[in-house]
């Protein structure tokens, strides 16, 4: 399901880029498709509207796509917390109460001497 959510993502992505690269810019300057001449397939106005449209509705298409994928990807992960991965020390004979008991998976910081 996530695969084919992904691939389709990845399509819209590439359709969008291409359509924004098809828009004529206002400076003229990056316009690939039809730049000021009327020699194209349809007239200046026309093809300004369906790219103008059809931008929109893959730019909705790939935000509802990234929602979704956000969603599943949350869904398929474990949840995790700062405060379940510490372990509680234990007052054994071989530690010191002035220093910290190295939790795994966290990095080890110098022991910071206190003033009295």
């Amino acid at each position: 399901m996530t695969t084919v959510i992904l691939v389709i993502h990845l399509l819209i992505a590439a359709t969008l880029v291409a359509l924004v690269l098809l828009q004529r810019s206002e400076g003229g300057a990056l316009g690939i498709g039809g730049g000021g001449g009327g020699g194209g397939f349809m007239s200046g106005r026309g093809t300004a509207n369906l790219l103008t449209r059809a931008t929109a509705v893959l730019a909705a298409a790939f935000f509802c796509t990234s929602i979704l994928l956000t969603i599943l990807a949350r869904q398929s992960a474990a949840p995790t917390s700062i405060l379940e991965s510490t372990q509680p020390q234990s007052g054994g004979a071989g530690q010191s109460s002035d220093i910290p008991a190295l939790t795994p998976g966290l990095p080890s910081r110098p022991a910071v001497p206190q003033s009295e």
